[in-house]
């Protein structure tokens, strides 16, 4: 039972990558934001959908004293009295050349608009959390090599304390260790505010607490990748913004068809029925159809379909433009993750390199044969190679990152 408990903690502090996507998107503002933009674009469609229904209007009318003409004998003479009217109204629109099915079909283009924004947004929060937590890795791990960079610095000022006392080495070895060290724990100490930040970054994203000491997969620097020469045609096809602006032109073609079908009008099916109390008592009812067709509107009409088609061709020239940038973008981040392949070897090789060095200078120096510059200088050059590998696979990573995002993946 104990060993279990011991289990469950451990599993408890350590935090995915999945996990720390799935916790965003379920709480980030961002995504409820866009959520409620589509339940805003289903309705801007059922109102659309509305033109398509029937519509009843209810009127009524009283009046406390209205003036009445009479004929009597030849001549008109007035009487005062009250009246009311009620009644009411039924239009159904028969035809109206396909004005309404435009406007219909603009309005779900939106909706599925609005879902791809949402989709969107979520690809580029999960771009963010994988960046911030691959950030944590690397700042942790950062974190440790100067760890044992102010270990081997601090024993190094020990050893050449000992060494003056024996009168093997002047002060002037003892201060430049010391100021080494010093520089050392600075240089921990940013590492450590950087880990904090990103760590401060993802709560805030996720919406929870993070512990100092939480595990993290160190694995995901070095992620499986394979690109191919479909690489840009299956971007193009699954990009968000690619098929936002295929939409958006859709819709505005719509919307321009819309404008240029209302010069023509509209062919209408209108029934009333009223009930009039005025002098006398009656009712009154009309059922028939009716064409009203627009023949002057001072311009405005035609200023409206030129606006449609203008912004039809606006969309048309975004989804280009949009469309060019992100295949500039695509190509130089293959171009960036092949040189970061060759970065990462001649990285290696280094810090082999380097390790071995600093081995050598430093049993060197035990016998008096390299000076505390060379040493420290070896120390220097292992500590900038460590970090450089980790550097370029932290970069490696952040561009594959960037792509699985154009392509739409979380």
């Amino acid at each position: 039972m104990l060993v279990s408990a011991i289990s469950i903690s451990l599993c408890a502090q350590t935090l995915t990558l999945r996990d720390s996507i799935a916790k965003t998107l379920a709480h980030h503002p961002d995504v409820k934001t866009f959520m409620l933009r589509i339940q805003q674009a289903e309705q801007g469609y059922n109102v659309a959908y509305a033109d398509y229904l029937p519509q009843i209007d209810l009127s009524a009318t009283y009046n406390p004293t209205k003036t009445y003409v009479l004929p009597v004998n030849g001549m008109f003479h007035t009487v005062e009295d009250s009246g009311w009217g009620a009644g009411a109204t039924l239009h159904q629109k028969v035809w109206d050349f396909a004005k309404t099915s435009a406007l219909v079909d603009a309005s779900k283009a939106d909706e599925d608009i609005a879902r791809l924004s949402l989709g969107e947004v979520k690809a580029l929060l999960a771009y963010k959390v994988k960046s911030l937590y691959e950030l944590l890795v690397v700042q942790r791990e950062a974190i440790r090599v100067r760890e044992k960079d102010l270990e081997a610095k601090k024993a190094f000022y020990a050893q050449s304390r000992a060494l003056v006392k024996q009168g093997l080495k002047t002060n002037a070895d003892t201060n430049r260790f010391l100021s080494s060290v010093y520089v050392a724990e600075n240089n921990l100490a940013i590492a450590k505010a950087s880990f904090e930040k990103a760590k401060t970054s993802l709560s805030l994203y996720m919406g929870i607490p993070l512990r100092s000491d939480i595990k993290l997969q160190s694995h995901v620097l070095k992620k499986n990748f394979h690109l191919h020469s479909g690489t840009e045609h299956e971007i193009l096809e699954s990009n968000y913004k690619v098929k936002m602006d295929r939409l958006n032109v859709q819709k505005n073609r719509l919307l321009h068809q819309s404008a240029k079908s209302a010069q023509f009008g509209s062919i209408d099916l209108v029934a009333s029925y009223d009930r009039f109390d005025t002098l006398n008592k009656y009712n009154s009812d009309y059922v028939g159809i009716s064409y009203n067709v627009p023949l002057y509107t001072g311009g405005r009409m035609s200023a409206q379909e030129q606006q449609a088609k203008i912004g039809r061709m606006i969309a048309q020239e975004q989804e280009a433009s949009d469309t060019l940038a992100l295949q500039e973008e695509l190509r130089a981040l293959l171009i960036d993750i092949k040189r970061y392949g060759q970065t990462i070897k001649a990285r290696k090789a280094q810090l082999i390199s380097a390790k071995s060095t600093q081995k050598v200078q430093t049993a060197r120096y035990k016998e008096g044969l390299a000076t505390y510059i060379e040493v420290l200088d070896s120390i220097s050059v292992t500590l900038n190679a460590e970090l450089g590998v980790l550097e370029a696979y932290y970069s490696r990573s952040l561009a594959l990152d960037r792509i699985d995002y154009l392509k739409g993946k979380i």
